[in-house]
This record gives C-alpha cells, sequence and structure tokens, in this order.
C-alpha cells in the first residue's frame, strides 16, 4: 500500500501520461520442471498478491504498452503476447478504491476511477527471466499453478480466462516455443501439453501428431544418460512453427 505521499505523487503522474480507465494484466506463463508457473506480484506493506499490468501512455499502442509492461517486471524483449479479453465489470476495481479513498480527493485519486483492463498472457523460457517488482511491490517471483495464493481485484478470473484460452489456442496453434528450452525430448513436450491441458495424452498419438504438423526438427544426437535407451532429441522448425501460427492446425486434443 502507497503512502499518502507515493499516492499523491503517482496520480499526478497518472493523469499526466496515461489513457484515464484503461488498464492492462498480464498472464505470464512458465514452464519448469514439468510444473506450469505463473508470474504474480506481492504488493507493499499489505500481502496481496496480483498479476503483473499497468497502464498506457496516452500516445502508445496497447501492444507496444504490453510489451513495455512485460520487460519491466521479466527483462525479456520479444515476448510471445496473446490479447485473450477485455474485462469490464463495474465492481471489478472496488477494491483498490476502498483501500485508497480516504487518503485523497475523488477527484484526485487515479485508483478511485472505474478501469476497463485488457488481457494479455505470456508464454516465456521460465529460465530466461529476470522478475522484477514493481515500485507498488515488495516481491515479483513465479508460483505454481497448482499451488497459487489468493489473487486481489478480479485477478483469479482473469488467470482462469487467460489458461482457458491458452488451451484452446492448443486446438488450432502451436505451443511450445517460448516455453520449452532449444532441446527437448518428445516426453518433455508431452508433459508441457498435458501439464496445459490437465490430462494425459496417448504417448504414439502424441507423437504421431507433433510430427505430422512440421514444426520439429529430430537431432541427429540423442539424450545422454540414464538407464534406458536414451529418447531422441528435438528442436522447433521455426519458419514451420511461425506459419502454423498464422495458418492454425486442423482438429483439437
Amino acid at each position: 500500500m502507497l503512502t499518502k505521499k507515493e499516492l499523491k505523487d503517482y496520480c499526478d503522474n497518472a493523469r499526466e501520461n496515461y489513457l484515464p480507465h484503461v488498464s492492462i494484466d498480464c498472464v505470464v506463463f512458465g514452464f519448469h520442471e514439468g510444473l506450469l508457473k505463473v508470474l504474480l506480484l506481492k504488493v507493499k506493506n499489505e500481502g496481496g498478491w496480483y498479476l503483473p499490468g499497468g497502464f498506457l501512455l496516452k500516445p502508445e499502442p496497447i501492444e507496444m504498452a504490453a510489451d513495455r509492461i512485460l520487460k519491466e517486471r521479466t527483462g525479456l524483449d520479444e515476448i510471445f503476447l496473446q490479447q485473450f479479453h477485455v474485462f469490464g465489470a463495474p465492481e471489478r476495481s472496488k477494491e483498490h478504491f476502498e483501500m485508497y479513498k480516504d487518503m485523497l480527493p475523488a477527484k484526485e485519486n487515479w485508483f478511485t476511477n472505474r478501469f476497463l483492463t485488457i488481457g494479455y498472457y505470456a508464454l516465456v523460457d521460465f529460465c530466461d527471466v529476470n522478475p522484477t517488482p514493481d515500485q507498488f511491490s515488495a516481491v515479483c517471483s513465479w508460483c505454481d499453478l497448482n499451488d497459487l495464493p489468493a489473487l486481489k481485484l478480479d485477478h483469479a478470473l482473469i488467470l482462469k480466462t487467460a489458461l482457458d484460452a491458452l488451451r484452446l489456442q492448443l486446438n488450432y496453434q502451436p505451443i511450445g516455443y517460448n516455453l520449452m528450452p532449444k532441446e527437448f525430448t518428445m516426453p518433455e513436450l508431452q508433459k508441457l501439453y498435458e501439464t496445459i491441458l490437465d490430462k494425459k495424452l496417448d504417448r504414439r498419438n502424441f507423437q504421431r501428431r507433433m510430427l505430422g504438423f512440421g514444426i520439429l526438427n529430430r537431432l541427429e544426437k540423442p539424450r545422454k544418460g540414464g538407464a534406458h535407451k536414451a529418447p531422441y532429441l528435438y528442436s522447433f522448425d521455426l519458419e514451420n512453427y511461425k506459419a502454423a501460427l498464422t495458418e492454425g492446425f486442423k482438429g483439437g486434443w
């Protein structure tokens, strides 16, 4: 929670530089050690958890604002971003209003405005991210999707909607280039899909379908080590992968 002076300084700057009544909230997915992770922020002096987000500069395109917000939180450029929904329930900003309503007059208080928020989900390489708190936060960290803290505002709904949108994407577009290491085995890729979909997939059908999409290159070298036959390593064919993002697949999981 901000002090009164911090709040006033922020609100003065926001009214001058940001587009009123519109915000961006981002669901950042990473995949590590067989678990789907989500990047969250913990607010100073309050203990509440939020998704990364921010506001649009007045002359700024929406996509550029989302890129800027996520670069500040992750340190990454050229993140895969997908806009998935706009959230506009009248009561969605109520917690912010209640938190700051007595600190400044309503006409001076940026957070007493009603905000529509544009939801984006991002797919990133877990190991490349440098989680960085914003000025409101004490902590920015990864949390397991299956062991999340309670989220403030409507951020639990935003997260659920993002996950539903990501699962839908699996039915018509490839997923994995932004989440997997450069080289991986077929079982590791299958684990990613099973984790996102929250269901088991048949090993042979999965391999046949993934190879049929034409987005993978099998490397000559197998994975070294282990007691059993070493599985082959794969990488994504980036040209075909990008084409599949544009043209899409047929069928679902």
